[in-house]
């Protein structure tokens, strides 16, 4: 199933219940007395870990071990973990013959690497929508940012239009998100690899929103490499992929130097040491693993591909049709869109509201509701700067308020959730917002380091 058709889902089909996730029995204190249970939309930040991904770590806790080359029994069982992690995050995704699975940190970190990797000469081909995550790490590279497009054609078109501009005809790699971090909406990513493919350029999927949502498939998407992160895919914060051909990773220098990259090291008569490298994985991979985090991440792919993308899949459609009707009726509320109110989505979704600043709206929400949103710039700048009509070169910085309470600011709110969320969640949420427009905030909100707090 590609990106392009995941949206469609079977008519009729039975809507599953929330997958048990941490926190779910989490209380908080409001301002205006009393506790309620919290309702985390936040998603797209950091989803919580799912029961199942935390009972599986903490049954593998006291095994834990050293990886690789320890002789006990520990040190086997982890290395065997480790490496059944790595086999386990392939299948999740599909991936080819002699594709390779390597561990980072995170999207972030899976990216940079790559940037690393880049052959001399590569140009990178980007849009001005994405993530800092995917939009920053290609500054040592020749990079075209692209325009935001107003369609997926458009997007499409556009990369078509600068690959065949390009001189010289050298490498060249695409980097493009499969979901929208900041609006939700999907990518055409197939059609965008084809176009990459068509002249000559490989490319990279960020998938760190799209993967806790739907499946992806390196083969299908005929993706070059994929990237995401295990703390969006319901696994505990630290661990991070990134997936694909191998030949520009074998050909790199190592992402860092240090034991584990290294296969062998010698002293030369001038002083100096010569270091042959591994040519796998592990090159990339130097120092200890982060075996924990590994493991946590193959569990959630475990935990979402057994539970079933197509039932997950129609029971987001149904949190989000619920969220987008509520605040179609609130008034004053404008939700944030590239690709226009039919394209498919996640469930992320952005919107301002009339005569609100946004970090004192999320505050409320927060404080006198118990829900947790995000406000702000999402780490995408220069999308959210041109979808609120400041142009993609204006001033902010993420997250913080840049106008008192009650004043017009360039930031917006995103709500966001997934495989964890209660339906009470997102109808708290709609209500909450209706209340908060029609009846104003209960309590006095004033800045205090750049966010916009309860006065007290």
């Amino acid at each position: 199933m590609s990106v392009s058709t995941v949206s469609t889902a079977a008519a009729g089909q039975t809507v599953c219940a929330p997958l048990p996730v941490l926190g779910r029995d989490v209380t908080v204190p409001l301002v205006t007395g009393g506790e309620v249970a919290y309702a985390a939309l936040d998603y797209a930040a950091s989803a919580p870990a799912l029961q199942r991904v935390w009972d599986d770590v903490a049954a593998y806790a006291p095994y834990y071990g050293s990886v690789h080359r320890g002789a006990g029994y520990l040190s086997q069982l982890s290395t065997d973990l480790f490496e059944n992690a790595r086999r386990t995050v392939a299948e999740f995704l599909g991936c080819r013959e002699g594709d390779q699975v390597v561990f980072t940190r995170s999207t972030t970190d899976s990216l940079n690497l790559l940037a690393r990797a880049l052959p001399a000469g590569c140009r990178v081909f980007v849009f001005e929508t994405e993530h800092h995550a995917s939009l920053l790490p290609w500054q040592q590279a020749e990079v075209t940012f692209l325009d935001a497009p107003r369609s997926p054609e458009q997007a499409v078109t556009a990369l078509e239009r600068a690959l065949a501009a390009r001189e010289p005809h050298g490498p060249a790699l695409v980097c493009v998100t499969g979901a929208s971090n900041v609006t939700g909406e999907l990518w055409p990513v197939r059609e965008l690899a084809a176009a990459a493919h068509a002249h000559g350029a490989r490319i990279v999927l960020d998938a760190a929103q799209l993967a806790p949502h739907h499946p992806v498939d390196v083969r299908e998407l005929d993706v070059d490499w994929v990237a995401f992160s295990g703390h969006k895919l319901y696994a505990p914060f630290g661990s991070g992929v990134l997936a694909g051909r191998a030949d520009w990773l074998r050909e790199a220098e190592p992402y860092l130097a240090g034991g584990g990259a290294s296969r062998k090291v010698t002293r030369r008569a001038d002083g100096g040491v010569d270091v042959e490298w591994h040519e796998g994985a592990a090159r990339h991979e130097a120092g200890s693993p982060n075996v924990i985090g590994a493991h946590a991440f193959a569990s959630a792919c475990k935990a979402l591909t057994e539970a079933g993308f197509e039932a997950l899949v129609a029971r987001e459609r149904h949190l989000i049709r619920t969220v987008r009707e509520g605040l179609a009726e609130v008034p004053g509320v404008r939700v944030l869109s590239l690709f226009g109110d039919d394209a498919p989505r996640v469930g992320v979704i952005s919107f301002v509201v009339e005569g609100w600043n946004s970090s004192h709206f999320a505050a409320a929400l927060s404080a006198e509701y118990g829900i947790g949103v995000r406000d702000g710039l999402f780490c995408a700048h220069p999308l959210v700067r041109t979808l609120l009509g400041g142009g993609p070169q204006a001033q902010g910085e993420c997250g913080a308020p840049e106008a008192a309470p009650g004043e017009r600011s360039l930031n917006a709110i995103r709500v966001s959730f997934g495989a964890g969320t209660p339906d009470e969640h997102v109808e708290r949420f709609v209500a909450a917002v209706g209340e908060l427009v029609r009846d104003g905030a209960k309590w006095r909100y004033r800045t205090r380091d750049g966010r916009c707090v309860p006065a007290v």
